[in-house]
């Protein structure tokens, strides 16, 4: 088949790059700037990230994944686009895809997706459930009768997943990921302090101080925002308990979807999970306590896998050097005229 072949782990909060034969070649945020007036694109990736709350009338902030499902399709394509010229250069045949996508998509997301993939400059394109690549990423076994858990915590979605044999044999996919704790954490600060802060920084603050559990030795670190009654700036200190309290709805949401989904499981498959443990991905998984967090509502050992950020990119590396994975699970590459007449 000519042309490269690159997999695409697009999620909402970041998208990294896996080239066959090279690996894992790029990692950028996945926000995009455009010019109000023209809708010319003025930034990609970290650099319109940093514009996140500061940039004029005339320019807007685009993130074109919301919840893991794209919801702003020239945002997603003009990202999609300007990566692979930069990837792929002057290449005279087009690459080709494999982009992962949550489970549980519909045939309409499903289609944005791959048309996206297809406009942005790809030859052809095929899609792969996030949960299975990340298992893969992890260095799951996928090719035994033997069934492990894999939960992927990204910045959009919860992707819970028992995988045995190459394929699901249970999944969920829950709206909950980073950006949820980030939404919790400015929604509590300005409940409980009457002050308004902004995304990142609410992300630096669960990066620094955020937790899954109630710490023995409370930290605290000064944090910059807008006091809600006044409008003025003011100076306050967050801890480590009031970060957690933010998050814990929702941590303890994903603790019982990880518990629900093991108990619809066949007790064969409950049993190798028992023994093989649950294993952790993604890149809130990276939050201190969350592991433990899982093990306690699940009663199952729970580890965090190594580089979880990086899984899913890895197992969509994987799979494309072993083609008949892709086979076995309904994965087939679409031309631009096949997308339309089928999901």
């Amino acid at each position: 088949m000519p042309g490269i072949n690159i997999g695409i782990d697009l999620g909402t909060s970041n998208v990294r790059f896996f080239v066959e034969g090279k690996g894992l070649v790029m990692t950028d945020n996945t926000v995009t700037a455009s010019d109000t007036h023209s809708g010319k694109t003025v930034s990609l990736g970290a650099k319109a990230y940093q514009m996140i709350g500061r940039t004029p009338d005339s320019v807007a902030v685009h993130y074109p994944l919301r919840d893991g499902i794209i919801s702003d399709f020239t945002a997603a394509q003009n990202l999609l686009r300007y990566y692979l010229q930069k990837i792929c250069g002057n290449r005279i045949f087009k690459p080709n895809l494999l982009l992962c996508m949550p489970s549980g998509l519909t045939g309409l997301e499903q289609r944005t997706l791959l048309n996206i993939a297809v406009s942005s400059g790809a030859a052809k394109a095929c899609l792969i459930e996030k949960s299975l690549a990340a298992a893969i990423g992890a260095g799951v076994d996928y090719r035994k009768p033997r069934g492990t858990m894999v939960v992927d915590i990204g910045g959009g979605t919860t992707e819970i997943a028992v995988v045995t044999m190459g394929s699901l044999a249970r999944h969920e996919s829950l709206r909950i990921g980073g950006n949820t704790f980030d939404q919790d954490i400015r929604r509590y600060v300005r409940r409980e302090r009457y002050i308004l802060i902004g995304r990142l920084t609410a992300e630096q603050i669960k990066k620094k101080i955020g937790c899954a559990y109630l710490r023995d030795a409370e930290i605290a670190i000064a944090v910059k925002g807008k006091s809600y009654l006044s409008g003025m700036p003011v100076v306050f200190e967050a801890s480590t308990t009031e970060i957690y309290l933010a998050m814990r709805e929702h941590l303890e949401q994903i603790a019982e979807a990880v518990r629900n989904t093991l108990s619809q499981s066949t007790p064969e498959l409950m049993g190798d999970i028992a023994d093989s443990g649950i294993v952790l991905t993604g890149g809130s998984a990276l939050l201190p306590g969350i592991a433990g967090c899982i093990e306690r509502r699940a009663q199952v050992r729970t580890v965090v896998a190594d580089d979880p950020a990086n899984c899913v990119a890895r197992g969509i590396g994987i799979a494309l050097e072993h083609m008949e994975l892709l086979d076995a699970n309904g994965c087939f590459y679409k031309t631009p005229q096949q997308i339309g007449t089928s999901a």
